[in-house]
Order: structure tokens, then sequence, then C-alpha cells
């Protein structure tokens, strides 16, 4: 690739491309599948209960998503590196319409010896919701016990109408792909929608929290 990309003179466009595909196929096989949908999506509804959605994430936050010991050095560079080439798509001429929706806790949640990290990843935040194809939502602590409390999803909207879904545990993930399946957790988005503040007053909370982690 490095020959053709001299002999064509292209500025390392197909070397970039064998080390993107060598990180893909060191992904699990469900991942790269969801990877591949991801990339296809026309829209992505994604609701996180514990983290920052990945496509939303600072690498800083992406590696400390990672600490803990069942990842060693290697493991946790290969994982930020593709969770990061993921982002890609928000980026490109045509992105998909991504609609995030956290729940506040996730703002609140200390990153420990990490000063400044949830500063800089609320900012983020903040910066990527300028971004007409991108919303973040909030569901405030105040609204209680809800059904998003269940667990973490996402619904990925195709070309052609077809909706698929993602779900994942401590152990593996959940690819959801029969109508009835995925119009359960379409249905579950709406109900965990309706909790979440609209655009406007999310990113001022997001904002506001931001400020609670500089002092």
């Amino acid at each position: 690739m490095r020959a053709v990309d001299t002999h064509h003179q292209t500025g390392g466009r197909f070397l970039r491309m064998l080390d993107g595909l060598a990180r893909l196929d060191a992904e699990p096989a469900w991942l790269r599948e969801w990877i591949e949908f991801e990339r296809e999506a026309t829209t992505l509804r994604w609701f996180e209960l514990a983290y920052v959605p990945g496509l939303l994430q600072t690498e800083r936050y992406a590696r400390a998503t990672l600490a803990g010991g069942r990842f060693d050095a290697e493991d946790v560079d290969r994982i930020v590196a593709s969770r990061l080439e993921r982002q890609a798509i928000l980026h490109r001429p045509r992105p998909p319409q991504l609609i995030a929706v956290l729940d506040e806790a996730v703002l609140r949640r200390p990153v420990l010896d990490q000063p400044g990290l949830m500063v800089e990843q609320c900012e983020h935040l903040v910066q990527l919701a300028t971004a007409e194809h991108i919303q973040v939502h909030i569901v405030p602590v105040d609204a209680g016990m809800y059904l998003g409390l269940a667990g973490q999803f996402i619904i990925a909207e195709m070309p052609d109408g077809e909706r698929v879904a993602h779900a994942d545990n401590q152990l593996t993930a959940q690819f959801v792909d029969a109508p009835t399946d995925v119009a359960k957790l379409a249905k579950t988005w709406e109900i965990v929608r309706n909790e979440a503040l609209p655009r406007r007053q999310s990113t001022e909370l997001i904002k506001e929290v931001a400020k609670s982690w500089a002092c």
C-alpha cells in the first residue's frame, strides 16, 4: 500500500485504508457488524445510562472508560483508536442525524485522579451539540425512576427505512433486528426521550455541570 501511495502520489490514502481495516479486523465480530450499520445509518437514536456515547467522547474520557485493569495498554490504545475513528461519520459531508439522550448521572460521575477531564468532556458535548445534525438531551435527576434505567441501547435507521438496534452488558452485546423487538425498543425510546429536557435546556444543564467540575 505504501508503494501504491508513492507511485500514485495519494498522500498516504491507501496506507490509511489498510490501517483502518486492520483495526476493524481486531474488533469482535458483533462490533464489526454494528460499525457497518453505524456507518450506513441515516439516523442514530442513542440512550446512555452510564457513559457519554462513544461517538461523543474525548480521547481522555474514552481512555478513562477502559481503566481498571480489564484491558492491557495495547488493547486500550487499539480500542480508543477505533472509537475515535468511528467518530468520523459525524464530520463527513452527509452525516447521520445523531440524537443522544443521557442520564444526568453520566455528567455528574467523577473520574478519579483525572483533573479537568469532565470539564473537557462537558465542553466537548456543548460544542458538538451546536451542529444541526447532533442533538444532546439530558434526563434530569428529578425525573426519578423511569424506563431507561433498565439499560443502554441504540437504534439505527438505515437508508431503506429498516431499523436495527444494539444493546450491551458486561459480557457481550445484543444485536437486535427482529421488527417486533426493534419496535419495543423504539417505544422505550419515545418514553425515555419524553423524560429528557429540550435541546436548549439540556445544553444549559451541561454548561452548568461543566462549571461545577471547574470549581
